[in-house]
């Protein structure tokens, strides 16, 4: 079992492409009538599988996040070199977090038009491609007695 790609709800189709066009995402196809509205799907160069659906209906108006969604994250190569790019093409990002340290990931942040957070991580040196168990500290062993002080 795997996650496909998450579906996003946009407002104004046009200037979510143009955004996440600018991001360096690719249209890869697109279905114009569906129950929900017309479906963009969207893939980052090299990866072959669809990560976003933009899924847009004019009739239910503009999106309001809520509180049930919190975040996309994006993998990149170099943190430096896409936030250069993205300012270029006028999209705004946070201050990088965790510049200078080896050991750990360089994030920043970008908000697309609809106000969809995007977390950008660059992962230091040797790290997988994502979030593993190596990450984490090996739970406790409960058999184990805690060590003297």
């Amino acid at each position: 079992m795997r996650t496909l790609h998450v579906g996003l709800r946009v407002s104004d189709l046009e200037p979510s492409l143009a955004f996440y066009r600018a991001v360096g995402y690719t249209v890869i196809g697109t279905v114009e009538t569906t129950p929900f509205g017309s479906l963009a799907m969207l893939a980052l160069p090299g990866d072959p599988f669809v990560t976003i659906e933009l899924v847009h209906d004019p009739a239910r108006g503009t999106v309001d996040l809520g509180t049930g969604f919190h975040h996309l994250v994006i993998q990149v190569d170099s943190l430096e070199a896409t936030l250069a790019d993205l300012a270029v093409k006028g999209i705004a990002a946070d201050p990088p977090a965790g510049a200078g340290r080896a050991d750990g990931p360089q994030t920043s942040w970008i908000t697309d038009p609809d106000g969809y957070r995007i977390e950008l991580v660059q992962w230091p040196a040797g790290h997988a491609e994502g979030i593993t168990t190596a990450d984490f500290p090996a739970p406790a062993d409960p058999a184990r007695p805690p060590a003297a002080p």
